[in-house]
């Protein structure tokens, strides 16, 4: 059930828009806040708030890759999987990162704390290898960057242990 503040704050992006359903993307980001992903009771608040069917919500919510539509890790890394990234190392990074996590693509952590997602493109090519973790961007990627965002997100030596 959407909250009083989350009602209040999708009204507010709502009136940014000539039309209202326009806020649907914001809408969601807002109702994922505080749950990390969006089951189908809230899909379906979040439409009738912003004025659109379920299904039509439904449409946005799965094409859009940062809403997540199943329980997702306290953490999640998005590793692009575009062909720039593809061409400049990606596929061994992703190996990296699996075997570091344990998980396969798709897959959390055993301790809930990471999932690791793939994503179409993030739009970083001019980074290439990328990856969003927490929707932080990381360019440039090598072995040990992706160890070192992986010991940021678990509150290693540069993470903050309170995100554990």
């Amino acid at each position: 059930m959407l909250s009083e503040r989350e009602r209040e704050r999708i009204e507010e992006e709502a009136k940014r828009y000539p039309d209202r359903r326009a806020a649907l993307s914001e809408a969601l980001m807002i109702a994922q806040e505080s749950r990390r992903w969006i089951d189908d009771a809230t899909l379906a608040e979040v439409a009738a708030a912003v004025g659109i069917s379920a299904s039509s919500a439904e449409s946005v919510a799965t094409f859009y890759e940062l809403v997540f539509r199943r329980p997702v890790g306290r953490h999640v890394i998005l590793l692009c999987d575009s062909v720039s990234c593809w061409i400049r190392g990606g596929e061994s990074l992703l190996e990296r990162i699996k075997s570091k996590l344990g998980v396969e693509l798709g897959g959390t952590t055993d301790d809930g704390a990471i999932t690791l997602l793939p994503a179409g493109c993030l739009g970083l090519c001019d980074m290439a290898p990328a990856l969003l973790a927490d929707g932080v961007a990381y360019g440039n990627l090598t072995a040990e960057k992706v160890d070192e965002v992986i010991a940021k997100l678990r509150g290693g030596p540069d993470g903050d242990p309170a995100q554990r």
